[in-house]
């Protein structure tokens, strides 16, 4: 699945495709407009994953300063409110390889 498919089918479908890993999902549902699950699942990743997209999603939330925190645990540099379009294709690049 392509960054592209992924936001598609949050974009039409009322459930995320079978088969995607928990942090595609996370992704899904940031795209679908639910914060809450999506913040759920990415809770549950312990890897730097799960920690950029805890960082994508208090940027979203506009909690900075959670943001800044989760983009260092996640050893990447901290963005801009401007770049979350940016940074949610940078991480599902990453994430659906």
């Amino acid at each position: 699945m392509t960054p592209a498919q992924l936001k598609a089918s949050a974009a039409t479908d009322t459930q995320p495709p079978r088969g995607l890993s928990p942090e595609a999902r996370s992704l899904w549902f940031i795209k679908k407009g639910e914060w809450d699950k999506a913040h759920d699942i990415a809770q549950d990743i312990h890897t730097t994953s799960g920690s950029w997209l805890h960082a994508l999603l208090h940027l979203i939330e506009g909690d900075l300063g959670n943001a800044r925190y989760w983009f260092a645990e996640a050893g990447r540099p901290a963005k801009k409110p401007a770049q979350i379009e940016e940074l949610w294709e940078e991480i599902a690049q990453a994430v659906l390889k």
